[in-house]
């Protein structure tokens, strides 16, 4: 199949400057800022120190308040981008044009995606500026990580909104399935897995339960950043229980990668 790469980049700069307009990337990069400020500076008060302390427990705080935020925002920015269209009657006219399925529906994707890159690097930015000005040029590198991480399980949940998108009937029905996504993945996957954990009492082998977790993008996430950082893994305690072969960032950042281009393949399937 070929696809004409000019008008996926025209789709994209609209959809790009459809959320510049209607301010939804201002407000996004005040939220991402505002809550990643916070959680640095403030993450550690209940031991009675504020301020910035390192990078690597700069990081795990804010690894928390990614898989919460981030999600949610991915998933709402783009649930009614093609069953909106339907709705409204756009998109009759849009497939009426000399475009495929698949352009209209990655060129959507690529700016729902620019927007949401560009609020997570510039939001989160900022601590990484304040990072490097205390801890050096090293402490930058090591943010710009975590960063790309962030921005990769922006994607991934962009990825499972279009797919709602594509397969809901209405806006209504396409919010509520956002919704669920949201407490499945960030809130019942792990209580469920944990319960699956307590009722085989330890009978389940040791390299099952990181597979398990990568099955979700939200966990994937999280393993990315712990085992990316020595001193992240032994805060959250993980690193004794996850087999070395599965325990690198390499095994979790393709994680990842499949949960942005999966979603997104079947939603292109879906679509046609």
């Amino acid at each position: 199949m070929r696809i004409e790469f000019a008008q996926v980049l025209s789709i994209a700069g609209k959809e790009f400057h459809d959320h510049i307009r209607n301010r939804w990337l201002l407000a996004m990069v005040a939220v991402f800022t505002a809550f990643a400020l916070a959680i640095a500076y403030f993450g550690a008060a209940q031991q009675g120190i504020v301020g910035l302390r390192s990078v690597e427990v700069t990081i795990a705080s804010l690894v928390s308040l990614v898989i919460y935020l981030v999600p949610l925002i991915a998933l709402m920015s783009g649930y009614d981008t093609i069953v909106g269209e339907r709705e409204r009657g756009s998109l009759a006219l849009l497939l009426s044009m000399p475009i495929t399925r698949f352009e209209l529906l990655l060129g959507k994707y690529l700016g729902l995606a620019a927007t949401l890159v560009s609020s997570t690097v510039i939001g989160f930015g900022v601590v990484g500026v304040l990072l490097g000005y205390k801890f050096g040029a090293g402490a930058i590198l090591h943010y710009g990580g975590f960063m790309a991480s962030a921005v990769a399980l922006g994607m991934a949940f962009l990825s499972i909104s279009m797919l709602i998108s594509v397969t809901a009937s209405s806006r209504v029905s396409a919010s509520g399935m956002a919704i669920v996504a949201w407490f499945g993945f960030v809130l019942v996957y792990d209580l469920l897995l944990l319960a699956l954990l307590v009722a085989v009492q330890g009978k389940l082998n040791a390299s099952v339960v990181p597979v398990l977790l990568m099955l979700n993008p939200a966990d994937a996430f999280r393993m990315l950043n712990i085992f990316g950082f020595a001193d992240v893994a032994r805060l959250y305690g993980l690193a004794a229980v996850v087999p070395k072969p599965l325990a690198t960032p390499l095994v979790q950042g393709a994680a990842m990668v499949l949960w942005i281009v999966f979603p997104l393949g079947i939603a292109s399937w879906r679509f046609k």
